[in-house]
């Protein structure tokens, strides 16, 4: 194999892990949103809290995967210094903002998790 054809090829891997990325916040939002739909016309008191949950935690799931295509793509396909760079600060802005989801969804900050669990 040649080394153009082990580059598209780890090109499409990073598409895939970008579109997949993509198709699963997608799905969460749609499946989320319908899911509290019917909660709401059951007058469920927890249908925004559940639709908040679910979503955010495909975002979160979602966000994984497209942190996971950059990587990809940035350390095989283009490993320039800018290149890298800009890959950390997109990963340190991703990681802000998966802290802020995980705040709106457990009302405390990631790390407060497992001590708020074991009290």
């Amino acid at each position: 194999m040649e080394s153009t054809e082990v580059i598209r090829g780890v090109e499409l891997i990073a598409r895939a892990l970008e579109l997949f990325g993509v198709a699963v916040v997608a799905v969460a939002f749609i499946y989320g949103t319908i899911r509290a739909l019917f909660h709401c016309k059951q007058r469920d008191p927890h249908a925004y809290q559940r639709l908040k949950i679910f979503v955010g935690r495909g975002l979160q799931l979602g966000l994984e995967f497209l942190v996971a295509a950059d990587i990809i793509s940035t350390i095989t396909i283009d490993p320039n210094r800018e290149a890298i760079v800009s890959l950390g600060l997109l990963i340190i802005v991703r990681t802000l903002l998966s802290w802020s989801i995980t705040m709106e969804m457990e009302g405390c900050w990631p790390w407060q998790v497992a001590r708020v669990e074991k009290d």
